[in-house]
């Protein structure tokens, strides 16, 4: 059979799609962007050819982001730039494949069943849902079979989830609005009243990668960068330094690590015990900020790790769970309701 058809896992992210292949790794890796002609509806380019056109495209194209929080926001282009994806990945596959998809912890049932149908009409066989804190920590490697707490924070593009694992599942969850896309508008922010120039996003995540940080960095690196004067309309240069975007990103910083603090009140004693013996995993692009591990550490007492490959963890652990898709649950995995019931 899978000579015929290959599962597929796949990491449906705010920023980024990767998709992993059975048997072969993850082999694809896209930002989630599409670029469309207004007029016909045409989709003109997916992936990291729609994302280099974002602010650059004339009047009767735009390019979009059709994801947004981690859940879908425009239907009808997330199932239109899963279709491309999915032939990328698997482009002589006979039959349909399975997939596993990743979502949120804050997914409610109604946006469950939109992942759901858009993976079924981009050529989906089967289609089963798996919480991305569960997906990372087994991306992460973590032990996660036996009756011992481990802590995973996925800090993503538009959401953190923050969980406590345990015997293959999840103890305790939450998820907060503020991740790297917060840190990406917090720059262009303080770009404008403090410097009082334009940037776009693209160039604020340049930005966030080479000098932002969230706890004193030593040297206090700069950048110089081009955008666009907020009085004249000029072309203007700015100086990002180090120091300064550490105060702009403070803010969002301090919501993930609260969202942190949150889940371990909420968690039971003995979990809390074995985290503060196992330390806290981080996963995800937006915990590669420089300093997020030293502020997480500094705020909860608790050790911090980042986890090799941190952007993939998700995927990887999609991947591995793949072995185990003949016991899981198709469909709606109603996240929204089991947490009400817990309480």
């Amino acid at each position: 059979m899978k000579l015929l058809s290959r599962d597929l896992g796949v990491d449906l992210g705010t920023a980024n799609v990767l998709v992993y292949s059975d048997g072969k790794g993850v082999v694809l890796r896209e930002p989630s962007v599409v670029a469309v002609d207004k007029n016909t509806g045409k989709i003109l380019q997916v992936g990291a050819a729609a994302r280099n056109m974002m602010g650059r495209t004339p009047g009767n194209v735009v390019a979009i982001r059709p994801l947004q929080n981690g859940v879908i926001s425009d239907y009808e282009m997330t199932e239109r730039m899963l279709a491309q994806f999915f032939k990328k990945a698997i482009p002589h596959a006979i039959l349909k494949p399975r997939v596993i998809v990743s979502v949120p912890s804050s997914i409610t049932e109604v946006e469950e069943r939109a992942v759901i149908n858009a993976a079924m009409e981009a050529g989906a066989r089967r289609v089963y849902l798996i919480e991305e804190p569960l997906a990372a920590a087994l991306g992460a490697n973590l032990d996660i079979s036996g009756p011992n707490g481990h802590m995973v924070v996925d800090i993503g593009g538009g959401t953190t989830d923050v969980a406590v694992l345990t015997m293959n599942g999840v103890a305790f969850s939450s998820s907060t609005k503020s991740a790297g896309d917060a840190f990406d508008e917090a720059i262009i922010r303080y770009a404008r009243r403090k410097l009082g120039v334009v940037i776009g996003q693209n160039l604020a995540e340049e930005v966030k990668i080479t000098v932002g940080c969230v706890y004193p960095r030593p040297g206090d690196p700069s950048m110089i960068v081009k955008g666009r004067d907020l009085r004249t309309g000029l072309p203007k240069e700015a100086t990002f330094l180090s120091s300064e975007l550490f105060e702009a990103l403070k803010r969002p910083a301090r919501l993930i690590t609260d969202e942190i603090l949150s889940v371990l009140e909420q968690t039971s004693p003995e979990l809390v015990a074995d985290i503060s013996q196992n330390g806290i995993v981080l996963t995800g692009g937006g915990s590669q900020i420089y300093g997020m591990d030293l502020l997480i550490r500094e705020r909860t007492g608790i050790s911090c790790i980042l986890a090799d490959d941190a952007d993939s963890c998700v995927a990887y652990g999609c991947g591995k769970s793949l072995s185990w898709m003949n016991h899981m649950q198709e469909g709606t995995i109603n996240l929204a309701r089991r947490k009400i019931l817990k309480e």
